[in-house]
């Protein structure tokens, strides 16, 4: 019968003793192939792109704080033509010359909400002792766009170049009266529904506020979170609102633009374009200061420094000191002044050659100048220490 074709056949096989493997081939182990080394190289090299890609094109929450330019308050500056003017200029006063410079400090924002750095600049910056990562709401809260960061920066250099020049001109003896006016108010925020433009502040919570200092103690002591009663006058009348404060990079705001409004004997005219915050209020003070009096404030050298300043002379804290640190060291200043409430920022992170002094008014920071000029002991001057 023929076998099925689905069913094996059974073949007879015959096997010699040569074809058997012997007892040494049977111990021995087997040979392996090799991996492909070339393709695996090449698979890490496709990774490690892939890895980059990611890393310069994923946008990221932060932004990047680095050393901006430098200006000195005793030299000149761009206007809006760009033609070089005295930075500070006074034309109707005798003013003194001067020899070296009263260097002011700016930090450079890269990123705003519409183009945040990628995360391979991030990782750049971090080994970068001059630069910081800020999340960024801590630059732009939520609700605040570029526009508004921007219109806030340009009303804070203004009001800093007006505290200037009443600082400096009370230091002189000059009596200088003020008034606080709402200038903008940012949307979304409470006040946008009960402030108005020309608005004068007067109070918060039944407290007098007489200036820019007044105002910021006011609203730091209420906190955020809950109304303020801050009192006005429209249109000469007296009348209350209601307003929110809330935290924008860590000061107590109204969500306003506000200017401190003096009444000056004299006029100070400060050129700076392109330049925003409340930073370089001590050092235009500082300027003003040393063009007005007889002999130089520096001695010759390069003295760099920040700090907000109000009319009354309080130097107050600033964003950005690390930045600023390298910044001046970069410009080729030896004497730095910093904010006394600044310096837990300054401790480890003083750049080789700089030497940091603590103020708290313009008188301090006057007195350390003083101090280094007529050669006297720097050992007794403040300097910031760990606390």
């Amino acid at each position: 019968m023929r076998p099925h074709l689905d069913r094996p056949v059974a073949r007879k096989t015959r096997v010699s003793l040569l074809d058997l493997p012997s007892t040494d081939d049977l111990d021995a182990p087997r040979e392996r192939r090799p991996l492909d080394t070339v393709s695996i190289g090449w698979v890490m090299v496709l990774v490690a792109l892939v890895i980059t890609l990611v890393l310069a094109l994923l946008p990221s929450a932060y932004v990047i704080e680095q050393p901006g330019p430098v200006f000195d308050t005793l030299g000149v500056s761009n206007d809006d033509s760009g033609d070089a003017v005295p930075l500070i200029d006074i034309p109707s006063e005798t003013t003194y010359d001067t020899t070296g410079s009263l260097d002011l400090l700016t930090v450079s924002i890269v990123g705003s909400p519409g183009s945040t750095p990628r995360l391979l600049d991030l990782a750049l910056a971090w080994f970068d002792p001059s630069k910081s990562i800020q999340p960024l709401e801590s630059i732009y809260p939520v609700g605040v766009s570029s526009t508004d960061r921007s219109e806030e920066s340009r009303i804070q250099m203004e009001n800093s170049q007006k505290e200037a020049v009443a600082a400096a001109l009370t230091e002189l003896g000059y009596d200088i009266p003020s008034t606080i006016t709402v200038l903008a108010i940012s949307d979304g925020t409470s006040a946008a529904d009960v402030l108005e433009i020309d608005d004068q502040i007067v109070s918060v919570d039944g407290e007098d506020v007489a200036n820019l200092s007044e105002l910021r103690a006011a609203l730091k002591e209420h906190g955020t979170g809950s109304p303020a009663e801050v009192g006005i006058l429209r249109d000469g009348d007296p009348v209350t609102e209601e307003v929110t404060p809330f935290d924008s990079n860590g000061a107590t705001v109204l969500g306003v633009g506000v200017a401190a409004d003096y009444t000056f004997p004299f006029d100070v005219n400060i050129d700076l374009a392109d330049v925003g915050g409340p930073s370089a209020g001590m050092m235009f003070a500082l300027g003003i200061y040393d063009k007005l009096t007889p002999g130089s404030l520096t001695d010759g050298a390069t003295i760099a420094g920040t700090g907000t300043i109000d009319g009354a002379g309080q130097v107050g804290a600033i964003g950005g000191i690390r930045q600023k640190l390298y910044g001046a060291r970069d410009a080729g200043a030896t004497i730095f002044l910093a904010p006394e409430s600044n310096c837990d920022e300054v401790v480890g992170h003083i750049p080789a050659g700089l030497s940091v002094y603590a103020v708290g008014t313009l008188q301090d920071s006057i007195d350390v100048l003083d101090t280094l000029g007529d050669g006297g002991d720097a050992s007794g001057l403040p300097t910031c220490t760990a606390g």
